[in-house]
């Protein structure tokens, strides 16, 4: 199983940008997906997941109402779409899957985004 994480780079504070995560090796359908993301000298934190039902979608507090996840089963391929970014923000994001929303059995390599001031 490998996941591929993409999209990450360096944009302004209060820009956007959309994070993808394709899968090989298995099908999405059936699986929750997430996002995470470490920051610099802190620990690995979950930022939205889609449980494999996909009936529910979580967002954590820093990002609710400006991040969006997103998933294609068609393209076995899901995203993040980040609005209105800040400095905060700014850290390695992680896509993840498994069979529980942030329990996470397979991790994609990472993709850095930083939001300059």
């Amino acid at each position: 199983v490998q996941l591929q994480a993409s999209g990450g780079g360096l944009v302004q504070s209060g820009g956007s940008l959309r994070l993808s995560c394709a899968a090989s090796g298995l099908t999405l359908d059936g699986y929750a997906i997430g996002w995470f993301r470490q920051a610099p000298g802190k620990e690995r934190e979950g930022v939205a997941c889609i449980s494999s039902s996909e009936i529910s979608i979580y967002y954590k507090d820093p990002v609710k109402g400006r991040f969006t996840i997103s998933k294609d089963n068609a393209k076995n391929t899901f995203y993040l779409q980040m609005n209105s970014l800040k400095p905060e923000d700014t850290a390695v994001y992680y896509c993840g899957t498994g069979l529980q929303c942030w329990m996470m059995d397979y991790w994609g390599q990472g993709t850095l985004v930083t939001v300059s001031s």
